[in-house]
């Protein structure tokens, strides 16, 4: 019997939603999953719907998530449906919704990258004119990007990242804030600059697990670009992650 997975994309389109999560579907197509792909939030306000999944992908970057769906989408998971999804669709998505925040296990905040920028907190388009005015640099080509080690937990016995190699990568790199209580299966090293760099380099996770109820909840903090998962290593452990949360 097919398991069932229900990804629903949109948002921001700098994340490239559709891209993405058109290659999710064709991932978990691959591992024998009846998939549901739509670019709409009218079915997260569905318990009953939600719950006859066995996976949910999110594919959202921002927006404004109604607290009757984002309860919904609780209760789905508590009840032991999957949840998991990469950077542009879950972890910087509705910002505004504590709970959401809560049962994903963390929050995008800032890119470190090389130059310190000011980051906006909504994504409209007075913001960003406002960004480009008064704070050009941030209109540089690649201006939050830098290369970057992946670092996978050594010694770990997740099967979730058994085999998979170190890696460096050309992309944004996110500063999160983050559940205490998630397992880290991969990290990076962040060398802040501007106010921040005080602190010293910060041990930031970008690959973790956690329990939500019933559920299982996997996230990987890259995915800027659909291309990142051209990456085998990143690829594969989305793979493994998928089909993990979905036990």
């Amino acid at each position: 019997m097919k398991k069932k997975a229900y990804i629903f994309y949109g948002g921001w389109e700098g994340h490239e939603p559709e891209l993405v999560s058109a290659r999710f579907q064709k991932m978990l197509e691959n591992e024998n999953f009846e998939v549901i792909r739509e670019d709409t939030l009218e079915h997260l306000e569905d318990e009953e719907f939600l719950k006859t999944m066995d996976l949910i992908v999110p594919c959202w970057t921002q927006g404004e998530l109604e607290d009757r769906c984002c309860f919904a989408i609780t209760e789905a998971v508590m009840s032991g449906v999957g949840l998991a999804g990469c950077h542009g669709g879950m972890c910087d998505s509705f910002r505004w919704s504590v709970e959401w925040q809560f049962m994903t296990g963390s929050q995008w905040v800032s890119h470190p990258g090389d130059p310190w920028m000011h980051h906006v907190s909504r994504l409209t388009d007075e913001n960003l004119a406002y960004v480009h005015e008064h704070y050009p640099e941030s209109e540089a080509p690649g201006a939050f990007w830098t290369h970057y080690d992946v670092n996978f937990k050594k010694q770990s016995s997740s099967p979730l990242i058994q085999g998979l190699d170190d890696f460096n990568v050309y992309t944004e790199q996110y500063y999160l804030h983050l559940d205490p209580c998630v397992d880290v299966l991969a990290s990076t090293k962040v060398h802040t600059e501007g106010p921040h760099s005080a602190n010293g380099v910060v041990d930031m996770p970008i690959i973790y697990t956690k329990l939500w109820g019933k559920g299982r909840v996997f996230y990987n903090a890259l995915g800027h670009h659909d291309d990142i998962f051209d990456i085998p290593q990143v690829a594969e452990a989305q793979r493994r992650g998928f089909l993990w949360a979905a036990r």
